[in-house]
């Protein structure tokens, strides 16, 4: 069959594409931009639709599977643009050139009349759709677990913690499922065109949050049990709103109210499709990548407090030499490394401000990188400053100077461990 999969770089669409290829089907990629793409690719850009030239790209396609889905609002990208009128426009220019099945990737939850943005685009979208002459399928999957999906790599990272806050105490159902099971369901799907209508792809069980993540820090391999911090509502409520302020989050007062709605469904119809029942939590994490996703896991949530504290060091050095110790004594020190006067107080200060910009640069992506270089630079300066003109200070008792060859590591494998950006997923 010659199969076009629109959304062919996200999480599921990409693993699809290699699914089906790997099976003997040809895959046309339908990308929002094509740049380096194959050849056998089309550009598919729901933000600004062109449904004449789709019609003429889709001619001599067997089946189209829409994969495309955001979960939040960015820039031109809107739920009604992406999940409403931009795939229905493609539907249409599909069944116009002669298209003869549909396939829609959905989501579990999905329904016109939701609360929720997210579901209800999705609903609609999937309403139209069969309410269409077109030969289509919906699929709702529940959460997707997949070892490079930024969802799961979230998941793990709770399930790794020491102590894991969770909502509720983690009681909400959900039934999640591994990537590999939905796209065999989708291949299955696109390859018996007797199935129809709606298809909730889920696990093979309900289960609750906190037993989802003890079922993962299992997989790891990681000692000791699940430690759940039962966290009330009126705080997560908070601590969704606030983690809601960086454009890359997950955690967002509407995912809080999806996972207390609960995410769940029969699996019969999925497990039929798969001629088997779906594979289960204790069995998502691979052992070949066991040891790679464990360490992964306890970096997610060791980084950022070691971040943290290096930015709140260099910033707290600013204002204690600006506000906190007295500027004498500073200029004291500074008048023995042969700084006097002018020289010194210019010294003083501009070490400061430099103090601060290096913290403020450890707080964001972009600059990260360069600030944890100039830290190891300075700190190495410095380092030989005071081993040259104020050499006591190594054996002095509280180890001030000493202090920095461990904060030197600590820089050091940030640069190399923290990354600036995750991965993208569906």
């Amino acid at each position: 069959m010659r199969i076009a999969v629109i959304g062919g770089r996200g999480l599921i669409g990409r693993a699809l594409a290699a699914d089906l290829a790997a099976h003997g089907h040809q895959v046309v990629l339908g990308l929002r931009r094509i740049g380096d793409a194959p050849r056998d690719a089309i550009e598919v850009d729901y933000a600004r639709p062109e449904p004449e030239r789709w019609r003429r790209q889709l001619a001599g396609v067997d089946a189209l599977v829409n994969a495309v889905g955001i979960f939040r609002e960015r820039g031109a990208q809107r739920f009604e643009a992406i999940h409403v009128d931009g795939p229905l426009a493609l539907f249409r220019a599909a069944a116009e050139a002669g298209v003869p099945r549909i396939v829609q990737i959905s989501a579990l939850g999905a329904d016109p009349d939701s609360p929720l943005p997210y579901f209800s685009s999705k609903g609609r979208a999937d309403a139209a759709l069969l309410a269409s002459p077109t030969d289509a399928a919906v699929v709702r999957p529940s959460l997707v677990f997949a070892p490079s999906g930024v969802s799961a790599r979230g998941f793990l990272r709770l399930a790794a913690l020491p102590l894991t806050p969770l909502p509720g105490g983690g009681r909400q159902p959900i039934q999640p499922l591994h990537l590999d099971d939905l796209c065999t369901g989708l291949r299955r799907l696109l390859e018996d065109p007797a199935q129809r209508g709606v298809v909730a792809a889920v696990g093979p069980a309900p289960l609750r949050l906190r037993d989802y993540l003890a079922a993962l820090r299992r997989g790891l391999g990681l000692r000791g049990r699940l430690r759940v911090l039962p966290v009330p509502g009126a705080l997560a409520r908070a601590g969704a709103r606030l983690a809601a302020l960086s454009p890359r989050s997950l955690a967002t007062p509407e995912s809080l109210r999806m996972l207390e709605g609960g995410n769940v469904a029969d699996p019969a119809r999925f497990a039929a499709l798969l001629g088997r029942p779906p594979r289960p939590p204790a069995a998502f994490v691979d052992a070949e990548a066991r040891a790679a996703l464990r360490l992964r896991a306890r970096l997610d949530w060791l980084l950022p407090p070691m971040r943290w504290s290096v930015a709140l060091l260099w910033l707290a050095t600013a204002w204690v030499s600006l506000f906190a110790y007295p500027v004498p004594r500073s200029l004291e020190l500074l008048a023995r490394t042969g700084l006097h006067g002018t020289l010194g107080v210019a010294a003083l200060y501009g070490a400061a401000g430099l103090d601060a910009l290096l913290g403020l640069g450890t707080l964001f992506a972009r600059t990260r990188r360069w600030a944890y270089r100039a830290q190891l630079a300075l700190i190495a300066f410095y380092t030989a400053a005071i081993t040259l003109c104020l050499p006591e200070y190594w054996a002095h008792p509280y180890g001030p100077v000493l202090k920095n060859l461990p904060l030197l590591a600590m820089i050091l494998a940030l640069h190399e461990l923290d990354e600036p950006h995750g991965s993208g997923d569906r």
